[in-house]
């Protein structure tokens, strides 16, 4: 079980965020997966947020650091790294590659995903893309 769980969220991550198949979405979660993402509300909205970051960043790329399955639970942590080649939050095209940590805990059952918990370091993407006030040396 465990390692089916663990090649269900590599599959769901693979197409999903790195192919940006939305479709995948519908095909790899149940119908009422429950989503806990403070960017997004359900699942089209999870779709509407990936259509966005690929739009910002069209060769986005997550990579997943480590996978760790426990009963019906999957913990993903991951990096994605892309180059902002259009707006992003109100935040016109750089050019500029990031690299931004973030964390899944993902809920499996019947080999569908039935909760999604995740969360990216937005303070640190919004930094790379050089949109926060540099701060200012103490006299």
């Amino acid at each position: 079980m465990f390692e089916s769980n663990k090649a269900l969220i590599e599959r769901f991550v693979n197409e999903f965020w790195n192919t940006g198949r939305l479709a995948a979405a519908d095909e790899l979660m149940a119908p009422d997966v429950i989503i806990h993402a403070p960017e997004v509300g359900g699942i089209e909205g999870l779709k509407a947020f990936n259509t966005a970051m690929r739009t910002a960043f069209p060769d986005w790329h997550s990579t997943l650091e480590e996978v760790v399955a426990e009963g019906d639970r999957v913990a993903e942590r991951w990096t994605g790294r892309g180059t902002q080649l259009g707006e992003f939050q109100g935040i016109p095209a750089t050019g500029r590659t990031v690299a931004v940590p973030g964390v899944v805990f993902y809920q499996v059952r019947d080999g569908r995903i039935t909760e999604f918990r995740g969360s990216f370091d937005l303070f640190d993407l919004l930094g790379q893309l050089g949109a926060l006030p540099q701060a200012q040396p103490a006299q």
